[in-house]
């Protein structure tokens, strides 16, 4: 009975379905479906449309078309396209290379591998350049070179920012010498515009390999990346070749670049746009509408007098101050960022070798004054914390950090730093990596930072490290934070010979807040009725931002060499 069941079914399934004769066959559109190349399944076209050409199914990514990447960004109708046309040259009158251009610009309609011109994301303006996989894999030869030259002295005259979507097999071996000398050309013009003080954001897309990593790709002031994108210089199969080995599962890929420090964030597709006019809004001067400024000195704004700690006395003995600073629930550097500022958006790497979890920094806007934020964070969890190393800075974070400063003075932005560490990493690694030198290049460089720099101590200040984020024009504390040469175990296992007399270390080595304010070493105490916590940190922050505005109402009135002035002059007195 079962065996019939089955071979009925079978029979209705087989009639049913059973393809018609060729001559019925109905005709299916070209185009209609297609096979995803990652995944391999039949999808429809115009689902991958609609879903900003990514795979319905295994979420991989298309490669796009030039004008295809600027419809995508783009404000309908702002888009004005530059060069559109350029003479063709074969420099080494290299054999077939002229058929190989008129084949890639018959196939794809381009004249070059590269779309340049100006538009609008979300009505901000900027120069965009779009690399095409399709010409010729989208290789720099000397055309190219020439457009992203043009396009790239164009903004810097206009005052525009310059954004490029890379795409490219590298450097375009049919005109040998003369595309490598693109790479210097791109990057050469890409100086100017940076010391014009104008922003560019690289956008690395499937793939960005040779010569273009190694030129305007990995040249932005930001960078950002499409999630799973190959990027590197040389080719994975290059590499394997060389060395003899398989490659590493994801090597080379965006999201291995992030972890090493090399690209600031992976941006979904759908989400780029929004990204990049968020960038663009916080780097544009007229969208601004900061705070009113201060036309008083800074010796009228404060009365010409110091400021005067007022706190009601409390009968909590240093020891106490350095355990509440340690409290697992004591807000990190991130509650107050987001607590303080609108639109942060966090950026990653050093650019030398890795992103360190202990350290997190990007844009912000502060009352429409845009802002670089940083912080030393450490975790809420067990899991956090590893993964922050309980809020110790290798030299790859304090390299990030200074990263991020010298942006935002490019930017003429504010820095607003939250120290919050035991101390600097002291490992192996951290040795290796030269953490005496990262933080002591931190010190130097912030010495004479030409932007107004505000720190602010909300739990632990060990030592060093977290000197290395504090050299700043004021430096505030939290009322129940510490900050000292060392931690308070530490001074007594040195000194006493007994880590045990910690609490005897405390006493005298001066590290709370009212002790720094009496040594003159602090500028202002943030106060906390309660022990700071996610049930108090609006009223906590709330404090904060009346002293941010008044900070920024003094400081951002100085010039350049009174800032830098001021700031040594305020270590000078130490």
């Amino acid at each position: 009975m079962l065996k019939s069941m089955f071979k009925k079914t079978y029979t209705l399934i087989d009639s049913k379905y059973k393809a018609p004769e060729k001559a019925e066959e109905p005709g299916i559109p070209e185009g209609l479906w297609r096979k995803c190349n990652k995944c391999c399944q039949p999808i429809y076209v115009e689902d991958v449309r609609s879903n900003h050409f990514i795979c319905p199914k295994c979420k991989g990514y298309f490669r796009l078309h030039a004008y295809q990447r600027i419809e995508m960004v783009a404000d309908e109708g702002t888009f004005e396209e530059w060069d559109k046309e350029m003479e063709f040259k074969n420099p080494l009158d290299f054999p077939g290379y002229e058929k190989k251009v008129a084949a890639a610009r018959e196939k794809t309609g381009l004249s070059e591998a590269i779309v340049t011109g100006c538009c609008e994301m979300n009505g901000q303006k900027a120069v965009i350049g779009v690399c095409d996989a399709r010409f010729i894999m989208s290789s720099m030869g000397h055309v190219m070179g020439e457009k992203i030259a043009r396009a790239v002295e164009r903004a810097t005259k206009e005052k525009l920012p310059v954004i490029i979507f890379a795409c490219s097999g590298g450097a375009r071996m049919q005109e040998g010498i003369v595309s490598l000398m693109q790479m210097a050309k791109t990057s050469a013009a890409l100086k100017r515009h940076h010391k014009a003080g104008q922003l560019f954001i690289s956008v690395l897309t499937d793939p960005t390999t040779g010569g273009v990593t190694a030129s305007f790709a990995m040249l932005g002031d930001i960078i950002l990346a499409e999630p799973f994108a190959l990027i590197g210089f040389a080719g994975p199969r290059v590499i394997e070749q060389t060395i003899g080995q398989k490659l590493p599962e994801g090597f080379q890929r965006a999201e291995f670049l992030l972890e090493h420090g090399f690209i600031d964030k992976i941006v979904p597709r759908e989400e780029m746009k929004e990204t990049l006019a968020n960038i663009l809004r916080l780097h544009n001067p007229q969208s601004s509408q900061g705070l009113p400024v201060d036309n008083r000195t800074k010796a009228e704004s404060n009365g010409g007098k110091k400021k005067v700690l007022r706190l009601k006395r409390n009968k909590r003995s240093a020891w106490d101050t350095v355990l509440l600073s340690r409290s697992s629930d004591r807000p990190v550097a991130s509650d107050y960022i987001h607590a303080l500022f609108d639109d942060f958006m966090e950026f990653a790497g050093d650019r030398y070798y890795k992103d360190d979890g202990a350290i997190i920094g990007g844009i912000a806007s502060f009352h429409g004054i845009p802002v670089t934020v940083i912080g030393q964070e450490k975790g809420k969890n067990t899991k956090d914390n590893i993964r922050r190393n309980f809020g110790m800075p290798s030299p790859d974070g304090y390299r990030k950090a200074l990263r991020l400063m010298k942006q935002a003075e490019a930017f003429s932005r504010p820095v607003i730093c939250f120290v919050d560490t035991p101390g600097a990493f002291c490992g192996l690694e951290a040795e290796e990596r030269g953490q005496g030198e990262a933080i002591a290049r931190n010190l130097f460089e912030m010495a004479d930072l030409t932007v107004p720099v505000l720190s602010i101590v909300i739990g632990e200040g060990g030592s060093g490290g977290a000197l290395a984020m504090a050299v700043g024009n004021e430096v505030w504390m939290m009322e129940n934070s510490i900050y000292s040469i060392l931690s308070p175990e530490g001074f007594a296992s040195i000194l006493y010979k007994d880590s045990k007399k910690a609490n005897d270390a405390a006493r005298v080595m001066k590290i709370t807040a009212r002790d720094l304010m009496e040594l003159g070493l602090i500028e202002r105490v943030i106060s906390e009725e309660e022990p700071a916590c996610a049930d108090n940190l609006d009223r906590i922050a709330e404090e904060m931002d009346k002293a941010m505005e008044e900070f920024f109402a003094t400081y951002l009135t100085m010039t350049k060499e009174e800032l830098a002035d001021q700031r040594y002059e305020r270590f000078r007195r130490m």
